[in-house]
């Protein structure tokens, strides 16, 4: 919260211009902190709500927040086709590897082998990669980080609320109570010092392993920007269709 709000401020942004969004879980509660407009919406949908919201008035800014259950599980073709789409909107993703705020089910980012309510014997299922899969669904922005890589996290989520089309950040977070008391992590310091140990910045890995480098590959986290580039939003491709010119 507090890298978005320097993030916003350090952007010369307001909020009579932008509207925030999220959906059910931990992260997505977010919104309710910001003395903003806000949807509150069902589990899974921020993504389709906020693209209703888009499309209806352009001219807003729309933010979501949400977490990996919530955007990569019951959310998860909504992800996929707004990326594809290239809707204009910053999408956060806190992700803690488990359902936090539901029960502490496995989700589609809890790593292979470890426990949860729903895998008691240790998840026997491998992880999607959220940014990986952004990415490759077609968003126009995608950036990894910790909650430890403060300053990178701020500059990220800078770019993602500048940036036009789809603009996705993933911050990968410890939760003690859901995640880390089933695994015997320990305390939310002890799991912050794991967190740093199992990290690795994409530029240092060799190009051959970096597509393999994702989350959970050989008990390593890749961070940092995945993709940065300035494919047409769908705003932008309808408004040229609008207008009578070619896509």
């Amino acid at each position: 919260m507090n890298c978005f709000y320097n993030a916003f401020n350090e952007n010369g942004l307001n909020l009579t211009d932008n509207v925030f969004a999220g959906g059910v879980g931990c992260a997505a509660r977010i919104p309710m902190y910001i003395r903003g407009d806000m949807l509150h919406t069902i589990h899974g949908r921020a993504i389709p709500f906020a693209t209703g919201l888009k499309l209806a008035n352009p001219k807003l800014d729309v933010t979501i927040f949400s977490g990996d259950g919530d955007l990569g599980a019951i959310g998860g073709n909504h992800l996929i086709n707004g990326c594809r789409r290239n809707v204009d909107m910053t999408v956060i993703c806190v992700n803690n590897n488990t359902y936090g705020m539901t029960g502490g089910q496995m989700s589609t980012t809890t790593p292979h082998g470890y426990f949860s309510t729903t895998s008691r014997e240790g998840n026997p299922e491998y992880p999607f990669d959220l940014s990986m899969l952004a990415a490759a669904a077609g968003a126009n922005y995608v950036a990894r980080w910790t909650v430890l890589d403060v300053n990178e996290l701020v500059k990220s989520m800078g770019k993602a609320l500048q940036k036009r089309g789809f603009a996705f950040v993933e911050v990968v977070s410890p939760c003690p109570t859901a995640f880390g008391r089933r695994n015997e992590m320990g305390d939310p310091v002890q799991q912050l010092e794991w967190l740093k140990k199992i990290t690795v910045r994409r530029e240092k890995i060799e190009d051959k392993e970096r597509d393999k480098m994702g989350l959970n590959f050989q008990g390593l986290i890749s961070v940092g920007e995945f993709v940065d580039r300035n494919r047409p939003s769908l705003h932008e491709v309808l408004s040229r269709k609008r207008g009578g010119a070619k896509q």
